[in-house]
């Protein structure tokens, strides 16, 4: 065994604040840790934000950018899940902020229409792929309807969580997942009757 894999052992079975306190300290293995634990929960949020785009990947990226230049910040709080998902949402906001300005720019686009629209001429679409269809539908929420939506019902967050998160009351949460629920409902029906 060589000195790497000496040191990732020794370092496998340490929780997140040992991991982070070794990160700070300097203990890239630490990090790298980190990131192994963590990325496939980012990956699913993010693209459960965006899609699956290169501006996924740019913000799955980003979000680790972010913790590792921050981390003498992190205090444990929130679990250090709570906390990359909070900045993977934050950046993902963010990029979809950026979209709709670019959207608002080029409004003839295909991006900008309607999921039934999108359906309607897309003569390949497989009508039975569920994931697909949700995750045109999510596209047409607004972003604070999507987070929610993403956070409560797709990566199985609790309310008070998702709430935590989103630094929002608990009551904005409900009401968020009530009417971007409706939304979806009215989205959907028409294609899947």
């Amino acid at each position: 065994m060589n000195k790497k894999e000496a040191s990732v052992k020794d370092i496998s079975g340490l929780n997140d604040m040992e991991l982070v306190q070794l990160a700070v300290g300097g203990k890239n293995e630490a990090f790298e840790q980190i990131v192994v634990k963590y990325q496939g929960q980012i990956a699913r949020t993010v693209i459960g934000m965006l899609g699956e785009t290169d501006e996924a990947d740019d913000v799955g990226q980003e979000t680790f950018i972010r913790f590792y230049r921050s981390l003498k910040k992190f205090r444990g709080d929130a679990s250090l899940g709570t906390y990359l998902t909070r900045i993977a949402i934050n950046l993902s906001l963010n990029e979809l902020k950026k979209r709709k300005k670019t959207f608002s720019l080029f409004s003839g686009r295909e991006e900008g229409r309607k999921v039934a629209e999108i359906i309607e001429k897309e003569d390949a679409f497989d009508r039975t792929d569920s994931k697909e269809l949700v995750d045109l539908a999510l596209e047409q929420l607004e972003p604070a309807f999507r987070s929610v939506v993403v956070l409560r019902m797709l990566r199985g967050f609790s309310t008070r969580e998702t709430a935590d998160m989103l630094n929002i009351p608990l009551g904005t949460v409900l009401s968020r997942l009530s009417r971007a629920q409706k939304q979806m409902k009215e989205i959907l029906t028409p294609i899947i009757q």
